[in-house]
């Protein structure tokens, strides 16, 4: 059975420990989900034994020396990917970790509120079936790789800020790094949001298919 990696903590708020319950109950039936609380499973475990590493750990530091090897584990093959702040505001001073995530957070003008995710490659097998949804969290602003294959993307109207009315922003991408895949959700501030079956179901597949 194909094993996965997960490291949880930093920023309180997101909920890591529980959020990390959430995602394993995903990803058990498919795959053995190892859960590290500390960073120094970056170091202290054999990346390339893993199919799959989750970064779930929103701020926090990393050396470059443990960049260097998270970044070889993957460009040899193991997958990487995960959701929100948990991947793209992980880590601001390390840039070759933003590097690999293909993306970063830059804002959420506005706060929680209400908006659409719209699918922009439907016949993508992450999304395919799955459609436009409404939902309720972050609205997350990223400064993007234009590297990454887009499957879904949100549009920002006028508020707080009238010259990002218009904008689509990507919300979910897939990319290459190396022999490994990179998958990526900005959906998921808190762990009530896994109870959204697309926001669910596309994590699920995305990472399934970033799976070595």
């Amino acid at each position: 059975m194909k094993r996965c990696l997960v490291v949880s903590g930093g920023y309180a708020p997101h909920r890591p420990q529980e959020a990390a319950a959430r995602l394993a109950a995903l990803l058990q039936p498919a795959m053995t989900v190892v859960h590290a609380d500390s960073l120094s499973a970056y170091d202290d475990e054999d990346l390339e034994s893993y199919d799959l590493i989750v970064p779930n750990w929103t701020l926090g530091e990393m050396s470059v020396a443990t960049s260097k090897r998270l970044c070889a584990a993957v460009a040899a093959g193991v997958g990487f990917g995960g959701f929100h702040g948990g991947m793209v505001d992980g880590f601001r001073d390390n840039e070759r970790f933003r590097f690999l995530a293909g993306g970063a957070y830059a804002a959420e003008p506005g706060g929680v509120r209400d908006y659409t995710v719209t699918i922009t490659a439907p016949e993508d097998p992450v999304v395919a079936g799955i459609g436009d949804f409404p939902y309720r969290s972050e609205q997350y602003y990223l400064h993007v790789d234009p590297a990454v294959e887009v499957l879904a993307a949100t549009r920002f109207n006028a508020e707080p800020y009238p010259w990002l009315d218009g904008v689509m922003m990507p919300v979910v991408w897939k990319k290459r790094f190396g022999s490994g895949r990179v998958f990526f959700s900005a959906l998921g501030h808190v762990p009530e949001e896994f109870d959204c079956r697309p926001m669910a179901e596309i994590l699920r597949r995305g990472l399934l298919w970033a799976a070595r």
